[in-house]
């Protein structure tokens, strides 16, 4: 190994370091399960809530759309079902029936649509809906422009371009409502910027849930300031250097699964009574994203700065909704998008994390369905039920 190579493995290993202390807060509740609970016992825990969780189940009609640079991005519909209690179109003689709504879903980064299973199960057959993955998540494609040698890096307008590609191939007519977490609605945010004219001329209303439209770089992720601003120093080369080592690091995030799993707890959820198996299943989703992934997409966030896109979308109903406890895209960030768009419907949650669409389905769901009654997608009196999802 040359030098250079040691001096970046020492950093790492720093800069590993310092993360651990950062994590300690975090980690206490695993240390102490672990001294009360085997290894083995927290496996079989694992094993059993992955084959009882109903979580992720849901399945639709599959397609794949090309993105720009040839990535393979994968979708699923859900079609109205007639007897759903759906509006009926008046068709005209010699006229087609117009297009119906469409709802697309953009995840978040390390997720994947099923993240939306909770909204998912209550709107299924209501109304149109278009769930997908993100470039190198779920089941789409590893992105074609960050692969090999001369890969480079992602960029959020490169998201952006994506959901267009998605939107092109599933739903090319019609009325959209977009809605996005995270990642996702940082992805909307892109789309706007490029295409303002597919938003004035198609898109009838927007969910912005757990996001930001900028300054991220100024998030201290609930840890003390001077930690955080050491580690965010340092963070995007380490996180290159355990990418350029997916095979060695995904190996140790296995023997660490404890560790993480209090992590993905912490920074996913708020409410101490979130249901087991729903904690399980996003550690699922989060685990299946490999580190060279999550090394690829880290550095576009700071750089996301799209303020002065939002007012594109004055004219359409908006609702900006966040958890009170999030500590990933903090609820200050929502409020900010709100000022933006005066119009806008704000919803805090009580007691919410980041992944509040997994930990309050029902107020989520339910503002949701507000939404669409609103734009007239769905009829005002839905029945959409924030249930268990089981079918």
């Amino acid at each position: 190994m040359s030098e250079s190579s040691n001096d970046t493995w020492r950093r790492a290993g720093v800069a590993g370091a310092a993360l651990g202390v950062l994590a300690a807060g975090a980690a206490a509740g695993v240390a102490i399960e672990r001294l009360t609970v085997g290894r083995g016992m927290r496996q079989k825990a694992r094993l059993a809530l992955d084959a009882s969780g109903p979580y992720g189940s849901l399945r639709g009609t599959p397609g794949k759309a090309i993105a720009d640079d040839t990535t393979e991005l994968y979708y699923e519909i859900d079609e109205v079902d007639p007897e759903a209690g759906a509006p009926r179109k008046r068709r005209l003689f010699g006229r087609k029936a117009p297009a119906p709504v469409t709802v697309v879903f953009s995840h978040g980064y390390c997720l994947g649509q099923d993240s939306w299973h909770f909204q998912r199960a209550a709107l299924r057959g209501l109304v149109r809906t278009v769930h997908w993955d993100q470039r190198s998540h779920g089941r789409s494609g590893r992105g074609a422009a960050q692969s090999g040698p001369d890969g480079v890096p992602v960029s959020i307008d490169q998201l952006g371009r994506d959901l267009k590609a998605v939107i092109d191939a599933a739903a090319p007519e019609g009325p959209l409502v977009l809605v996005g977490h995270s990642m996702g609605g940082m992805t909307i945010m892109a789309l706007a910027e490029r295409y303002p004219e597919l938003i004035r001329e198609r898109v009838v209303g927007v969910a912005f849930v757990g996001t930001s439209c900028g300054k991220l770089g100024e998030v201290n992720y609930g840890l003390p300031i001077a930690g955080v601003n050491a580690v965010r120093r340092v963070l995007p080369g380490v996180l290159k250097a355990l990418g350029s080592r997916a095979e060695l690091v995904e190996r140790g995030r296995r023997a660490t699964a404890d560790l993480f799993a209090g992590l993905i707890k912490k920074y996913s959820f708020s409410s101490k009574d979130v249901d087991p198996a729903v904690a399980r299943f996003a550690e699922r989703m989060i685990e299946a994203t490999p580190i060279d992934v999550v090394a690829e997409f880290y550095p576009a966030f700071a750089e996301h700065d799209r303020a002065h896109v939002l007012p594109v979308f004055r004219e359409v109903p908006v609702l900006a909704l966040a958890g009170d406890r999030d500590l990933v895209t903090p609820s200050s960030h929502t409020e900010a998008i709100a000022d933006l768009l005066p119009d806008s419907e704000l919803v805090i949650v009580p007691d919410g994390g980041h992944l509040v669409m997994l930990e309050h389905p029902e107020a989520v769901t339910d503002r949701l369905a507000d939404l669409l009654a609103r734009v007239g997608a769905v009829p005002a009196a839905t029945g959409a039920k924030a249930g268990s999802g089981n079918g």
